[in-house]
């Protein structure tokens, strides 16, 4: 007797499979593993986001290597035309990425709106590289001697980015790379990978040629295939402290370059004479919003001599006030952490 397949429950049938972007399209995993990608606000999967081997990295790789040559010969002003274009279709689908942002980090709406504002203030700059790639030139700087100085691209790179700010980071690093002629490898978090895929769609409506920008998702697996991939020029991260040591070791040993940028702590510091509530209000909107999850959350406050009891009671008034809930509602002002374990662990301190 035949077995009869369990239907797919509803939840399942709503799980999308989010693939790598390799040579301007869709490509599959081949894998065989992948990872849960949920809307933390309502606790449901939503995604299952592919998983590369280092041979679906090296296939991104060898698609980025081959568009790099007639990229940098590229024009400065037909680069420049592109990436006004690219602006352009960023500005008019800013509220589907920041929608794709709120859905898989948990972060509010305007908060998500924010920052994609501010990754494309960098887009911005960028469409500047007519002035920005330019050389510099000494005559006589000794006698007889002239010393000139050329910018030039280094090839294919890449990017490891964090789960905080999955549109931002990756434009300050896709963003300058691509406008200095270099092609790009990025490596987004696979807890909210979706927007990356995204940009990477909008990219090519705007005329980026194909390989020049790929996205390839996974794990460890895939980070240490772009670490140590012999045809990646330079690497940049941002995530845990521990990782970007990790990270800046392994590349440099590789003959990369390598800017990893780490965690760290902030403190706010409020001395006697401070405006109490002014003092609150940053300290409630610096610790609680994008759930804490910003590289800038204040998680540490000095409170300085006496200042203190005032400056606790007027957080503890404020603090019940914060409403929490689904970041697409009205009003609401601080979403989900984006997973469970992250709440576990956030509740462990308290």
């Amino acid at each position: 007797m035949t077995e009869l397949a369990t239907p797919p429950t509803e939840q399942e049938q709503d799980v999308k499979r989010i693939s790598h972007w390799i040579g301007g399209r869709i490509v599959a995993g081949e894998s065989g593993r992948s990872g849960p990608v949920y809307n933390p606000a309502l606790g449901r999967q939503t995604g299952a986001v592919d998983f590369a081997t280092e041979q679906e990295v090296d296939r991104a790789v060898q698609s980025a290597k081959e568009a790099y040559p007639a990229w940098r010969a590229t024009s400065l002003s037909r680069k420049s035309a592109i990436l006004f274009r690219i602006r352009e279709l960023l500005v008019q689908r800013k509220d589907d990425i920041a929608r794709i942002l709120t859905a898989e980090h948990g972060k509010v709406f305007s908060d998500a709106q924010g920052e994609v504002a501010r990754g494309l203030e960098v887009i911005e700059y960028c469409c500047g590289i007519p002035q920005l790639l330019k050389g510099d030139f000494s005559e006589q700087a000794s006698t007889g001697i002239d010393v000139y100085s050329i910018r030039q691209p280094l090839g294919v790179v890449g990017g490891i980015t964090p789960f905080n700010f999955p549109a931002m980071v990756p434009m300050w690093m896709w963003g300058p790379a691509i406008a200095c002629g270099n092609t790009f490898l990025l490596k987004p978090s696979e807890k909210d990978p979706s927007a990356s895929n995204f940009v990477a769609e909008v990219l090519q409506e705007a005329g980026l040629p194909d390989g020049v920008f790929n996205v390839v998702h996974g794990d460890k697996v895939a980070v240490d295939s772009l670490l140590t991939h012999p045809d990646i020029a330079a690497i940049s991260f941002v995530g845990s402290t521990p990782i970007a040591r990790y990270v800046y070791e392994t590349a440099t040993s590789k003959g990369k370059r390598c800017q990893a940028l780490g965690g760290a702590k902030n403190h706010m510091i409020v001395l006697p004479d401070a405006d109490i509530d002014m003092a609150a209000d940053a300290a409630v909107s610096a610790g609680y919003g994008s759930a804490g999850e910003r590289c800038m959350a204040v998680s540490m406050i000095v409170a300085v001599g006496h200042v203190a009891d005032e400056l606790i009671a007027a957080i503890k008034e404020r603090i019940p006030k914060v409403k929490v809930g689904d970041g697409m509602e009205p009003d609401v002002e601080m979403g989900p952490l984006i997973t469970r374990e992250h709440r576990d662990r956030v509740a462990s301190y308290v």
